[in-house]
């Protein structure tokens, strides 16, 4: 790896071993951290058996960092349980060790995947992000599952460094730097690869159920043409304007009775 990705490396080490010694991550984590650099190591070799090896492995691990599955991991609960919106379920966020080291992995194992196109990032803003919120927050509220609550609450700019740095960052660099860009390289079509990360996206929010599907999909468009035109960081920040747009202008996360 070149010598930034080895300080980088040398960063994240530290700051967990400080969560290890506060007690927000345990000894059982150890093992998921070992098996993410392995991944990391193998697809960076030359031979593709190892690559592919790499590439599964991590698959795998993401997926259980992003559900929560695996063990060690103790996010700090810095919102409990607080009602933000009249008539809005009660919503409570953590600080999670867990899901973020995804984000870090495709950053270290996989740098092309930050895609540097400042000539598409005006038109992402200017217009890709308004149609996707409108898209977005648009159809939640024809569905009744927001209402206008404008609002600030002292937790705002807590959440909204999480938003950004945790979530926003994080999705982005999977579902559009690695997904898409991936698919794009092995189908060669473009419209085809925005299409079906989009579809992944929307299935990573099916819990909620089909309406959160049907929007997360909207969405993955939006960030996914976003991308295209504008590399990542126009996917993350129409990304992070649309849950900030969420947050301060409707009901959070969502309508007790929707």
């Amino acid at each position: 790896m070149p010598f930034p990705h080895w300080i980088a490396l040398l960063l994240l080490g530290l700051g967990y071993l400080l969560a290890l010694t506060h007690g927000s991550l345990g000894l059982l984590a150890l093992p998921s951290l070992l098996a993410l650099f392995c991944s990391g190591l193998l697809v960076r070799r030359q031979v593709r058996w190892q690559q592919t090896l790499g590439h599964l492995l991590f698959i795998v691990l993401a997926i259980a960092l992003a559900l929560h599955w695996l063990p060690g991991f103790h996010g700090a609960r810095v919102i409990d349980k607080a009602v933000l919106s009249e008539g809005a379920v009660p919503f409570s966020m953590y600080l999670n060790l867990d899901k973020p080291l995804i984000g870090v992995w495709l950053l270290l194992a996989c740098p092309w995947l930050v895609m540097l196109r400042g000539r598409g990032l005006a038109m992402s803003l200017g217009l890709i992000l308004p149609l996707t919120l409108l898209a977005c927050l648009g159809g939640a509220w024809t569905l009744g599952l927001v209402a206008w609550a404008p609002k600030w609450p002292d937790q705002a700019w807590l959440w909204l460094a999480n938003n950004l740095l945790l979530v926003s960052l994080t999705e982005e660099l999977l579902f559009r730097g690695y997904i898409q860009g991936g698919l794009q390289r092995l189908f060669k079509h473009e419209g085809l690869a925005l299409l079906l990360a989009a579809l992944l996206f929307g299935l990573a929010h099916l819990a909620g159920g089909w309406q959160w599907f049907y929007l997360a999909t909207l969405a993955g468009v939006g960030y996914g043409l976003a991308y295209r035109h504008g590399g990542l960081a126009a996917a993350v920040l129409c990304h992070a304007c649309v849950n900030l747009a969420h947050f301060a202008v409707f009901t959070y996360p969502m309508l007790a009775l929707a």
